[in-house]
């Protein structure tokens, strides 16, 4: 695995944005309440990574790990020397292919080793972004997930379901971080009044502010974890008034600190 490891830093590092996330450290995280909005594949590539609170969920490398949405997950990244995964975000139109949506008794996770073929196809989607337009991206993510089922991981036909309002919410807050969001300004661009953005929410068991505070700290988790941004520059491109405020709501979710996460991925 060293030489996708060594791939995926150098691309990292040359090119930004990225149809994935590198996300590596020396030291052990934990991370309480990590929200996965998104399908999301992870390659574990050194040390372990384990998922619950009782980490009865354990990816170790050389494996991966294919989790459908979970609002607030707990998690361990173990090194052995080092812990490093890649991170593939899916949308849930990535899954238009299967003809199907999940009705009921959808895995919730599945797991499986990366195999030669596996690992070979990811070598080039890792290479493909260095020389290949955003507008292609889409299409390898999608043929990533052809392979996963052609290769007898067929579960991945059925791992979402057809999204919901408070999927469409975060991805408009994501599209815009550093807005002000609120009920009003979500009903007009979703086109609809406000009492019935209220009873759609209601009916997901949701609310407005969760949506919003979700999608800023989460995608502030991914600036700290693959960035070197400042957290003052975090906290503001998160939209958030002051850096204080940001750690504050950062640590009361994922129970660490930005800037004592930041330091296990370095050594002292």
């Amino acid at each position: 695995m060293k030489a996708l490891i060594d791939l995926a830093k150098k691309i990292a590092e040359e090119h930004s944005p990225l149809p994935y996330s590198v996300v590596s450290s020396l030291k052990e995280q934990r991370i309480s309440n990590a929200p996965v909005i998104k399908p999301l594949l992870i390659f574990v590539l050194a040390g372990v990574k384990q998922l619950g609170k009782d980490g009865n969920i354990v990816c170790p490398s050389g494996t991966f790990l294919f989790l459908s949405s979970a609002p607030d997950i707990d998690m361990r990244n173990v090194p052995d020397g080092e812990y490093c995964a890649l991170l593939v975000e899916f949308d849930h139109s990535d899954f238009d292919q299967f003809r199907r949506w999940s009705s009921g008794g959808r895995p919730v996770h599945f797991q499986g080793a990366i195999d030669g073929i596996l690992e070979k196809a990811l070598q080039q989607f890792i290479e493909f972004p260095a020389y290949a337009p955003p507008a292609l991206w889409s299409a390898r993510k999608q043929e990533l997930l052809r392979l996963l089922h052609l290769l007898g991981h067929e579960q991945v036909s059925a791992i979402v379901e057809r999204p919901g309002v408070s999927h469409r919410l975060h991805d408009m807050v994501i599209d815009d971080v550093q807005a002000s969001w609120t009920m009003g300004r979500f009903a007009s661009r979703m086109a609809i009044s406000e009492p019935t953005l209220r009873r759609k929410l209601k009916a997901e068991g949701i609310g407005i502010k969760t949506i919003v505070s979700r999608a800023k700290l989460g995608f502030g988790l991914h600036l700290v974890q693959t960035t070197l941004e400042p957290i003052g520059r975090i906290a503001e491109r998160c939209g958030y008034a002051s850096q204080s405020r940001f750690t504050d709501r950062f640590k009361a979710l994922f129970g660490v600190t930005p800037t004592d996460l930041r330091k296990t991925r370095f050594q002292d």
